[in-house]
């Protein structure tokens, strides 16, 4: 364990568009756990550690609740949790708001929705190739794919999608203000009481439909988890897809085992996942005084979860910086651990095996237009991925 450091300023910039900041990796080099001085003055931790990380990520005893949590970013720009945003609570509320959403998210639903899924990215890729030999990967595939599904999903009207996608993106920033990114809250959260004040009164077959009938929420609590599941379900899986394009076309070899092996497609996802990892980090608040590792975390510390280092862990994954599409990537932290881990980690899988081997049959010889190191990085998102993907075929 290092002793207290001066204030650091949490690195998202990767120097490798597919590795975690070099400053993380030095980090782990020293041990899994760390004492972090925040850019507030106030003392903390930081962890790099897979096991440590799987540890607090699971542990009832380290609060998700922003109350008294320190950001370990140079620009706090917190914004009020709104009511109903269950990723910010605790349980017994946590577990009360996600018991309403959970049957819309199982494995047999999911599974209904794969047919919708393959027409949405047939319809994607023929609109590229009707376009002409070379895209934006990001905007004419990465992005309107799972905008489409969460929508059909939601029941959001895919013709709001500049609103929401602007909105998600102002949300994301790091660099804005808390009030930037408060007035995007303000905007998404009354852009989603209208509509499910219409799906009231005109249900559909949808998760917003179902939400609006429920007597035992307010319009604001709904609202607040349709901002979850609108916002979640499609800036992660459209920077993972975007990413995950960017990583098999910068690697050949892998590139050729996914266009070439569809029965590989689901393990193929979990590596890409795991060497991606595109949640930079998250915080955690010791409830109580906590041993972890050697290391007293008092009552009230601030606990950063470095996740893109935790899935690089050469404790846990062998010769972990190298893309291995063969690899077992069993408990990787992608999508978190415990609790909080994400809801929509099925539907998210489903896109990604579903458009990324479609994608590389459809357009055998696709290949990049810029070098790697000119393609644009979205270092200053709370969701790390590609501003664009310049491709030609």
């Amino acid at each position: 364990m290092e002793s207290a450091s001066p204030a650091m300023v949490m690195p998202t910039a990767r120097q490798n568009p597919f590795d975690p900041p070099e400053e993380l990796r030095r980090r782990q080099g020293l041990g899994p756990i760390h004492r972090m001085t925040y850019v507030d003055g106030g003392q903390g931790w930081l962890v790099t550690g897979f096991a440590a990380a799987r540890a607090i990520l699971a542990d009832p005893r380290f609060s998700v609740r922003p109350d008294h949590m320190r950001s370990p970013v140079a620009q706090p720009a917190r914004t009020p949790v709104p009511p109903g945003f269950s990723l910010r609570m605790d349980p017994p509320e946590h577990d009360h708001y996600r018991r309403l959403l959970t049957g819309d998210f199982t494995v047999r639903r999911m599974k209904l929705l794969e047919p919708e899924i393959e027409a949405i990215v047939n319809d994607q890729l023929n609109a590229m190739e009707l376009a002409g030999g070379s895209a934006d990967l990001f905007k004419a595939f990465a992005l309107p794919i799972p905008s489409q599904v969460i929508g059909e999903l939601l029941g959001v009207p895919y013709s709001d999608r500049q609103g929401f996608q602007r909105n998600a993106a102002t949300l994301l920033n790091i660099d804005l203000t808390a009030e930037h990114r408060q007035e995007a809250v303000r905007e998404l959260m009354a852009y989603l009481r209208d509509l499910l004040r219409h799906k009231r009164s005109r249900p559909e077959e949808d998760v917003l439909s179902g939400l609006a009938a429920h007597e035992g929420l307010t319009a604001d609590e709904r609202a607040g988890l349709a901002l979850l599941l609108l916002i979640a379900g499609h800036e992660t899986t459209t920077n993972m897809l975007a990413l995950g394009a960017f990583a098999l076309l910068a690697n050949p070899a892998q590139l050729a085992e996914v266009r070439d092996k569809e029965e590989d497609a689901p393990a193929v996802v979990e590596e890409l996942l795991r060497y991606l990892t595109i949640i930079h980090h998250v915080v955690r608040v010791a409830l109580e005084d906590i041993e972890l590792h050697g290391c007293l975390i008092k009552a009230g510390e601030s606990i950063t979860v470095a996740l893109s280092a935790a899935n690089r862990d050469a404790d846990h994954f062998a010769a972990p910086d190298a893309l291995d599409l063969t690899r077992s990537t069993a408990g990787h932290l992608a999508f978190g651990h415990g609790l909080h881990q994400c809801l929509g980690q099925r539907l998210a899988r489903a896109e990604m095996r579903i458009a990324l081997p479609a994608l590389l049959r459809r357009f055998p010889a696709l290949r990049l237009t810029v070098a790697p190191e000119e393609v644009p990085l979205r270092s200053a998102m709370s969701v790390y991925g590609v501003h664009e993907l310049p491709v030609t075929w």
